[in-house]
Protein backbone atom coordinates (compact mmCIF):
# COMPACT_ATOMS: atom_id res chain seq x y z
CA UNK A 1 0.00 0.00 0.00
CA UNK A 2 1.19 3.29 -0.85
CA UNK A 3 0.68 6.47 1.28
CA UNK A 4 1.52 9.95 0.56
CA UNK A 5 3.38 11.90 3.82
CA UNK A 6 0.23 13.55 4.59
CA UNK A 7 -1.33 10.04 4.82
CA UNK A 8 1.45 9.19 6.79
CA UNK A 9 1.41 12.18 9.15
CA UNK A 10 -2.65 11.27 9.46
CA UNK A 11 -1.98 7.65 10.41
CA UNK A 12 0.73 8.96 13.10
CA UNK A 13 -1.52 11.83 14.59
CA UNK A 14 -4.45 8.37 15.00
CA UNK A 15 -2.22 6.21 16.68
CA UNK A 16 -1.34 9.31 19.48
CA UNK A 17 -4.64 9.81 19.51
CA UNK A 18 -5.79 6.76 19.70
CA UNK A 19 -3.39 6.23 22.61
CA UNK A 20 -4.75 9.09 24.76
CA UNK A 21 -7.89 7.32 24.23
CA UNK A 22 -7.12 4.65 25.54
CA UNK A 23 -5.19 6.14 28.86
CA UNK A 24 -7.81 8.28 29.12
CA UNK A 25 -10.28 5.24 29.55
CA UNK A 26 -8.33 4.04 32.35
CA UNK A 27 -9.23 7.37 34.38
CA UNK A 28 -5.28 8.92 33.36
CA UNK A 29 -4.69 12.40 33.18
CA UNK A 30 -3.41 13.35 29.82
CA UNK A 31 0.33 15.24 29.24
CA UNK A 32 0.61 17.73 26.04
CA UNK A 33 1.23 15.29 23.15
CA UNK A 34 -1.91 13.49 24.02
CA UNK A 35 -4.06 15.86 24.81
CA UNK A 36 -2.82 18.37 21.28
CA UNK A 37 -3.33 14.68 19.36
CA UNK A 38 -6.85 13.55 20.61
CA UNK A 39 -7.80 17.46 20.13
CA UNK A 40 -6.35 17.44 16.50
CA UNK A 41 -7.83 13.68 15.32
CA UNK A 42 -11.40 14.69 16.92
CA UNK A 43 -11.11 17.60 13.99
CA UNK A 44 -9.91 15.63 11.15
CA UNK A 45 -12.60 12.61 11.87
CA UNK A 46 -15.36 15.72 12.21
CA UNK A 47 -14.13 16.95 8.71
CA UNK A 48 -14.19 13.16 7.51
CA UNK A 49 -17.74 12.96 8.91
CA UNK A 50 -18.90 16.04 6.35
CA UNK A 51 -19.21 18.62 9.14
CA UNK A 52 -18.38 21.96 8.12
CA UNK A 53 -14.83 23.92 9.58
CA UNK A 54 -16.86 25.58 12.38
CA UNK A 55 -18.66 23.09 13.43
CA UNK A 56 -15.63 20.56 13.54
CA UNK A 57 -13.74 23.87 15.49
CA UNK A 58 -16.78 23.29 17.96
CA UNK A 59 -16.14 19.40 18.47
CA UNK A 60 -13.00 19.61 18.78
CA UNK A 61 -13.67 22.24 21.60
CA UNK A 62 -15.87 19.81 23.73
CA UNK A 63 -13.99 16.83 23.65
CA UNK A 64 -11.59 17.63 26.54
CA UNK A 65 -11.54 19.63 29.52
CA UNK A 66 -9.22 21.05 32.66
CA UNK A 67 -10.15 18.11 34.53
CA UNK A 68 -8.99 15.33 32.00
CA UNK A 69 -5.34 16.73 31.51
CA UNK A 70 -2.03 17.21 33.98
CA UNK A 71 -1.73 20.22 35.61
CA UNK A 72 -0.40 23.08 33.83
CA UNK A 73 -1.17 21.29 30.39
CA UNK A 74 -4.33 23.84 29.84
CA UNK A 75 -1.82 26.80 30.39
CA UNK A 76 0.78 25.09 27.45
CA UNK A 77 -2.14 23.93 24.73
CA UNK A 78 -3.43 27.53 24.42
CA UNK A 79 -3.94 26.55 20.55
CA UNK A 80 -3.81 23.34 18.37
CA UNK A 81 -3.71 24.04 14.60
CA UNK A 82 -4.47 21.07 12.08
CA UNK A 83 -4.74 20.79 8.02
CA UNK A 84 -8.12 18.80 7.56
CA UNK A 85 -9.77 17.34 4.42
CA UNK A 86 -13.43 18.92 4.29
CA UNK A 87 -15.90 18.04 1.43
CA UNK A 88 -14.84 21.87 -0.48
CA UNK A 89 -11.05 20.54 0.05
CA UNK A 90 -8.31 21.04 2.67
CA UNK A 91 -8.73 23.87 5.63
CA UNK A 92 -6.76 25.20 8.06
CA UNK A 93 -8.27 24.75 11.50
CA UNK A 94 -7.23 26.40 14.71
CA UNK A 95 -8.81 25.70 17.73
CA UNK A 96 -8.17 28.54 20.44
CA UNK A 97 -8.19 27.70 24.14
CA UNK A 98 -9.65 23.75 23.56
CA UNK A 99 -9.16 23.15 27.30
CA UNK A 100 -10.33 26.04 28.91
CA UNK A 101 -8.99 29.09 30.90
CA UNK A 102 -6.67 27.13 32.55
CA UNK A 103 -5.07 28.60 35.68
CA UNK A 104 -4.20 32.16 34.49
CA UNK A 105 -1.25 34.29 34.57
CA UNK A 106 -0.50 32.23 37.73
CA UNK A 107 -0.49 28.57 36.30
CA UNK A 108 2.21 26.54 36.80
CA UNK A 109 5.84 27.43 35.61
CA UNK A 110 4.31 30.95 35.30
CA UNK A 111 6.95 34.07 35.21
CA UNK A 112 5.41 36.43 38.04
CA UNK A 113 7.05 39.87 38.10
CA UNK A 114 8.36 40.68 41.73
CA UNK A 115 7.19 43.97 43.45
CA UNK A 116 8.13 47.32 41.75
CA UNK A 117 11.01 49.12 43.48
CA UNK A 118 9.55 51.99 45.53
CA UNK A 119 9.78 55.01 43.39
CA UNK A 120 13.22 57.14 45.37
CA UNK A 121 12.98 60.44 46.49
CA UNK A 122 15.59 62.93 45.71
CA UNK A 123 17.76 64.09 48.36
CA UNK A 124 17.99 67.65 46.75
CA UNK A 125 16.48 69.55 44.17
CA UNK A 126 17.85 72.27 42.14
CA UNK A 127 17.03 74.84 39.38
CA UNK A 128 19.42 74.79 36.57
CA UNK A 129 19.77 77.71 33.99
CA UNK A 130 21.18 76.67 30.09
CA UNK A 131 23.34 79.96 29.62
CA UNK A 132 24.84 78.47 26.20
CA UNK A 133 23.39 78.84 22.98
CA UNK A 134 22.52 75.49 21.98
CA UNK A 135 20.95 72.35 24.15
CA UNK A 136 23.27 70.38 26.46
CA UNK A 137 21.90 66.92 28.02
CA UNK A 138 23.44 65.24 31.54
CA UNK A 139 23.13 61.61 31.21
CA UNK A 140 21.51 59.63 34.63
CA UNK A 141 25.13 58.78 36.36
CA UNK A 142 27.25 61.75 35.34
CA UNK A 143 28.78 63.98 38.35
CA UNK A 144 26.34 66.59 38.51
CA UNK A 145 28.78 68.89 40.12
CA UNK A 146 30.81 68.44 37.21
CA UNK A 147 28.13 69.21 34.16
CA UNK A 148 28.72 71.42 31.44
CA UNK A 149 30.14 74.68 33.26
CA UNK A 150 27.71 76.86 31.17
CA UNK A 151 24.83 75.32 32.76
CA UNK A 152 24.07 77.91 36.24
CA UNK A 153 23.39 75.95 39.46
CA UNK A 154 24.83 75.96 43.01
CA UNK A 155 28.04 73.31 42.15
CA UNK A 156 28.26 73.36 45.66
CA UNK A 157 25.42 71.39 46.57
CA UNK A 158 25.23 69.19 43.32
CA UNK A 159 29.08 67.59 44.52
CA UNK A 160 28.71 64.26 44.90
CA UNK A 161 25.19 63.98 43.14
CA UNK A 162 23.55 62.69 40.51
CA UNK A 163 20.33 63.00 38.33
CA UNK A 164 17.55 61.23 40.02
CA UNK A 165 16.30 59.91 36.97
CA UNK A 166 16.22 55.93 35.87
CA UNK A 167 19.44 54.79 34.20
CA UNK A 168 20.26 55.71 30.99
CA UNK A 169 18.28 58.61 30.73
CA UNK A 170 18.96 61.91 30.32
CA UNK A 171 17.50 65.85 31.01
CA UNK A 172 18.14 68.19 28.27
CA UNK A 173 18.40 71.83 29.25
CA UNK A 174 17.46 73.71 26.18
CA UNK A 175 19.49 77.67 25.49
CA UNK A 176 18.14 79.93 27.90
CA UNK A 177 15.72 77.23 29.60
CA UNK A 178 15.23 77.23 33.76
CA UNK A 179 15.06 73.30 34.47
CA UNK A 180 14.42 72.37 38.21
CA UNK A 181 15.75 68.91 38.50
CA UNK A 182 15.94 66.11 41.41
CA UNK A 183 19.33 64.94 42.37
CA UNK A 184 20.16 61.79 44.57
CA UNK A 185 24.11 61.10 46.08
CA UNK A 186 26.17 58.88 43.85
CA UNK A 187 26.09 55.35 45.25
CA UNK A 188 29.09 52.72 45.45
CA UNK A 189 32.26 53.27 46.31
CA UNK A 190 31.40 57.16 45.29
CA UNK A 191 34.73 57.49 43.16
CA UNK A 192 34.72 59.66 40.32
CA UNK A 193 37.05 59.10 37.38
CA UNK A 194 37.15 61.27 34.26
CA UNK A 195 34.02 63.75 33.79
CA UNK A 196 35.37 66.96 33.55
CA UNK A 197 38.31 65.83 35.68
CA UNK A 198 37.65 68.30 38.67
CA UNK A 199 37.74 65.28 41.02
CA UNK A 200 39.29 61.92 39.28
CA UNK A 201 39.34 60.46 42.93
CA UNK A 202 37.27 59.30 46.18
CA UNK A 203 34.30 62.03 46.32
CA UNK A 204 34.89 61.74 50.01
CA UNK A 205 38.58 62.14 50.16
CA UNK A 206 39.65 64.79 52.69
CA UNK A 207 40.01 67.98 50.66
CA UNK A 208 38.35 66.60 47.94
CA UNK A 209 35.20 68.87 47.82
CA UNK A 210 37.02 72.21 48.23
CA UNK A 211 39.93 71.20 45.95
CA UNK A 212 37.07 70.37 43.15
CA UNK A 213 35.30 73.94 43.71
CA UNK A 214 38.86 75.70 43.06
CA UNK A 215 39.38 73.92 39.81
CA UNK A 216 35.56 74.62 38.94
CA UNK A 217 36.15 78.56 39.38
CA UNK A 218 39.17 78.53 38.06
CA UNK A 219 38.26 77.03 34.94
CA UNK A 220 34.84 79.14 35.00
CA UNK A 221 32.35 76.88 35.86
CA UNK A 222 28.94 78.58 36.35
CA UNK A 223 27.72 78.32 39.87
CA UNK A 224 30.80 77.19 41.56
CA UNK A 225 31.89 80.54 42.60
CA UNK A 226 29.51 81.25 45.41
CA UNK A 227 29.24 77.81 46.93
CA UNK A 228 28.70 78.05 50.48
CA UNK A 229 31.30 75.88 52.63
CA UNK A 230 35.15 75.97 53.95
CA UNK A 231 35.94 79.35 52.89
CA UNK A 232 33.33 79.28 49.87
CA UNK A 233 30.71 82.06 51.43
CA UNK A 234 28.07 84.17 49.88
CA UNK A 235 30.38 86.95 50.44
CA UNK A 236 31.70 85.84 46.74
CA UNK A 237 35.36 84.89 48.59
CA UNK A 238 36.84 82.01 46.91
CA UNK A 239 40.10 79.75 47.50
CA UNK A 240 42.22 83.08 46.29
CA UNK A 241 40.51 85.72 48.25
CA UNK A 242 37.85 88.17 47.28
CA UNK A 243 36.69 88.30 43.73
CA UNK A 244 37.76 91.37 41.65
CA UNK A 245 34.54 92.17 41.30
CA UNK A 246 33.63 92.14 44.59
CA UNK A 247 35.74 95.30 46.26
CA UNK A 248 36.58 95.80 49.86
CA UNK A 249 39.07 96.91 52.18
CA UNK A 250 41.61 94.01 51.24
CA UNK A 251 40.63 94.04 47.49
CA UNK A 252 40.59 97.68 45.79
CA UNK A 253 39.12 96.39 42.67
CA UNK A 254 39.77 97.53 38.95
CA UNK A 255 37.66 101.07 39.65
CA UNK A 256 39.96 101.90 42.97
CA UNK A 257 43.90 101.29 42.61
CA UNK A 258 45.74 100.32 45.32
CA UNK A 259 49.46 99.68 45.78
CA UNK A 260 48.74 96.47 45.11
CA UNK A 261 46.16 96.68 42.26
CA UNK A 262 47.93 98.72 39.30
CA UNK A 263 44.58 99.07 37.66
CA UNK A 264 43.62 97.89 34.32
CA UNK A 265 46.74 98.69 32.69
CA UNK A 266 48.60 96.78 35.00
CA UNK A 267 49.17 93.09 35.90
CA UNK A 268 46.57 90.73 35.85
CA UNK A 269 44.46 93.07 33.95
CA UNK A 270 43.69 89.91 31.46
CA UNK A 271 40.58 88.30 32.32
CA UNK A 272 39.04 84.93 31.08
CA UNK A 273 38.71 85.13 27.44
CA UNK A 274 38.19 82.82 24.02
CA UNK A 275 42.21 81.95 24.65
CA UNK A 276 41.33 80.76 28.39
CA UNK A 277 39.75 77.90 30.10
CA UNK A 278 36.45 78.54 30.77
CA UNK A 279 35.81 80.23 27.83
CA UNK A 280 35.21 77.10 25.44
CA UNK A 281 31.35 76.03 25.26
CA UNK A 282 31.10 72.21 25.47
CA UNK A 283 27.76 70.56 24.65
Amino acid sequence: MRLTPTERDRLLLFGAAELARARRARGLRLNVPEATALIADTVCEAARDGRRLAEAIEAARRVLGPDDVLPGVADIVTEVHVEAVFDDGSRLAVVSRPLGAGSGEEGPGALLPGPPDPEREPALRLTVRNTATVPVSVTSHFHFFEANPRLAFDRAAAYGMRLCVPAGSSVRFGPGEHVEVALEPIGGDRIAIGFAGLVDGPLDAPGAREEALRRAAACGYLGSESAGADGFGADSRGPEGPRPDNPGPDNPGPDNPGPDNPGPEGPGAQGPGPEHPGAEETT
